[in-house]
Formats: structure tokens, sequence, C-alpha cells
């Protein structure tokens, strides 16, 4: 794949970059700046760079530990005035002062500065009515294909004009110091509804990307009339839907793939 200079700054550049770039961000002197990844790409580059291995059958296997599943204690809500009266503050919507999540952001864009960086342009949701733009940089090619997989693919014609609507700055190997930061403990997951921004660092588990982004639209859906629901969904022949709720490992997936109905997704939808 050829390789470019950022219409932003003199890093190289190789894929397919929108000309949205990583300025906006606050990204400073990044080392190569990978857009937008072929699947084929991203795993050569994931082995390439012993972020995981190749195992029987194909898969890409990436350990993730000391953290298998999310961190749900570790996350906060940036409490700002645009905000704060729609959010259902508590044990779940943790708040975090203004002045702790630029602080944090920061020090994560610095840990970022002079890496190679990952960067995925995809929207999450399918109704162009309703969908948002969302943009992951992270400086792992195994995290791409994670979003790669997890969110829709903008067409080709797409990308060079993409604007993202949110984005997840993504520092896996960063810890917070919760003393200086105000989080709980060095992994955080921060939702700032003002700078349309996510924060994620000390956890290597993908599922803080998807969860994130779920969390933003579990905020803005509602907003414009649209109920989020945390559930499978599939449709019969004569036009019948059903919906499948629970938490997630209870069965949402598989009571939904029923051979003699149409799967309309499997996890997260809006009415």
């Amino acid at each position: 794949m050829a390789t470019t200079l950022a219409p932003d700054a003199a890093a190289p550049v190789v894929g397919r970059p929108s000309r949205n770039g990583l300025d906006k961000h606050g990204i400073r002197n990044p080392g190569t700046v990978h857009w937008n990844l072929a699947p084929t790409e991203l795993v050569e580059h994931a082995v390439r760079r012993g972020e995981g291995m190749l195992v029987e059958g194909g898969p890409f296997n990436a350990v993730t530990s000391p953290h298998t599943g999310r961190s749900p204690n570790d996350r906060f809500v940036v409490r700002e005035p645009g905000s704060e009266n729609d959010v259902w503050w508590g044990k779940v919507n943790v708040a975090i002062d203004p002045e702790k999540y630029d602080l944090l952001r920061e020090e994560v864009l610095g840990h970022l500065e002079g890496q190679d960086l990952y960067v995925r342009d995809s929207w999450a949701g399918a109704d162009p009515e309703y969908r948002l733009a969302v943009r992951v940089i992270t400086p792992n090619a195994w995290h791409n294909l994670f979003a790669f997989n997890m969110f829709r693919r903008p067409a080709e014609d797409e990308l060079e004009g993409f604007d993202p609507g949110f984005t997840i700055l993504h520092a896996p190997e960063f810890e917070a110091d919760p003393a200086r930061h105000g989080t709980r403990t060095g992994t955080f997951i921060l939702l700032n509804f003002a700078r349309r921004e996510v924060l994620i660092g000390g956890t290597r588990y993908a599922g803080e990307i998807k969860k994130s982004v779920f969390g933003v639209l579990n905020y803005m859906l509602p907003l414009k009339g649209v109920l989020s629901m945390h559930c499978s969904a599939n449709i019969g022949r004569d036009g019948d839907t059903a919906l499948f709720f629970g938490l997630s490992g209870t069965g949402k997936t598989t009571l939904s793939a029923d051979p003699e109905r149409g799967l309309i997704g499997d996890d997260e939808h809006g009415w």
C-alpha cells in the first residue's frame, strides 16, 4: 500500500485517510499513521508487532490480562453544563471533573506522541439519519481490527471526507494516577459529551471500545426520540419482529440465530 505524507503533519500516512486529520484531536508528532487498513493488513501488523499470535484455524489471539472483561467501576462521565441535566448520576454514571479529564487527556496525548497509530473511521448505527460517525485512534493494530469487526464500514467514497462525531483516544498501556487524575485505579474509561470524546487506558480489553460507544448512543439516541436497546432481534417471513433482552452472556445471540427467521442483529438496536 502506498505511503504518503499526512495533510496535517510530517508523519507518513498509510491507507485511506480523511482530510479531517489527527490535528483536530491534538495528536502531536505521531509515527506512521495507518488509516482504515484492511483486516489482512491489520493481522499482519499485529503479528509482526508481537501483539498476539495466530492460532489453529487462523484466528488472531491477543492476551488482555490482567483485564479479561470490562471494568465498569472505572468508567466515569465528565460533569459539564451541556449534559449534566440529562445524565442519571449515581453508581453507574459516576461524575468526574472536566479539569481532571483535561489533565489526563494531555498525558494520554503525550503517551501517544511518537507512536505508530492505527485509525479506524466507522459508523455506529445503520440508519443514516441516526448513525454516529466514530473514530478510534489506537497504537495497536489488533484493537483497530476489533473496531473494524464491531462497527459499520463507510463506503470508499465516504472515507476522504469522514468527520467524526465522537472520537475514542485509546491508550491501553497508559495507566492513570488516581491521586492526580481522580480515577479509582490506573484503569479509566472517561466519556466527555462536551468534547465528543472517550478516553480509554489502563486496560487491553477491547470490549471497552464497544461499550463506550454503546454508552454514548444510550445518551444521544433518546434525545432524538430513539429508544436504545441492549437486545438481539430477528424477523419472521410475515414481517413480525422479535426482541430478546438480556445481560451479556445470557443467550441473546443464540436465541436470535433461528434458521427459520432472518437475523436483524444480535446485540444493540434502536427503536
